[in-house]
């Protein structure tokens, strides 16, 4: 036990320092998994954070439903991750730079989309930081300093422990099973996000906002 202990620490370390110092060389099969991996697991953490957020913002009195999807996945997390790691991977030997490059990025990210959903939609705001806590910095409803704050921090979280934790794992399973659980993974959230963005409106169906509404939980902001 020890021993298997030690060793999971040594090739954890060692995966780490060659993924730093840009030594580390991974198949295509692995890249493909491991990006597909990082998707859902973004979208997945995006939505654990606005789910405990909100209970708290609303006063701690309920739980409020996030995101438009049926699984738990916010979509706009994965492209603000995908966005991190294509500005970021020449700075990964420097913290700093990865945090102040996430913060600009992820800003960006965040006014661009609130501002263009706001314009297309007629004023709909699928977050609106004007009826939030902690809003300071706030620009238009549409970001504030907590929030790219936030992104930051989480930047170095996902650069310096997930990916490195996803690269290991592309390495101990075998090619099949480690394919096999990102696709199916990866799959099932798409699935999900294609018939809310665009089956549902085509045909006129119902979508994971309507289901979770009619069992009367609520959305912060819709």
């Amino acid at each position: 036990m020890v021993y298997n202990t030690v060793m999971l620490h040594k090739n954890l370390r060692t995966v780490f320092r060659k993924y730093i110092s840009g030594e580390l060389k991974l198949e295509r099969w692995q890249k493909i998994g491991i990006f597909m991996l990082l998707i859902v697991f973004a979208g997945f953490f995006g939505w654990v954070y606005e789910f405990i957020f909100y209970y708290f913002n609303g006063g701690m009195k309920k739980f409020y439903m996030q995101g438009g999807n049926f699984l738990p996945w916010i979509n706009i997390y994965a492209i603000g991750t995908i966005l991190i790691i294509l500005t970021t991977r020449k700075f990964r030997k420097y913290p700093w730079m990865v945090f102040l490059i996430s913060v600009i990025t992820t800003g960006l990210l965040e006014f661009v989309a609130g501002w263009l959903v706001f314009k297309i939609g007629n004023g709909t705001r699928y977050w609106d930081y004007n009826t939030e806590i902690l809003n300071f910095g706030n620009i238009e409803g549409l970001v504030c300093l907590r929030s790219v704050l936030f992104f930051g921090v989480s930047a170095l979280f996902l650069t310096y422990v997930v990916i490195p934790i996803t690269i290991w794992l592309s390495k101990k399973m075998t090619r099949r099973t480690f394919l096999t659980f990102t696709i199916i993974l990866f799959t099932l959230v798409m699935v999900d996000e294609i018939y809310n963005i665009l089956a549902s409106k085509f045909f006129d169906w119902p979508d994971a906002i309507d289901f979770y509404e009619s069992l009367k939980l609520e959305y912060w902001v819709k």
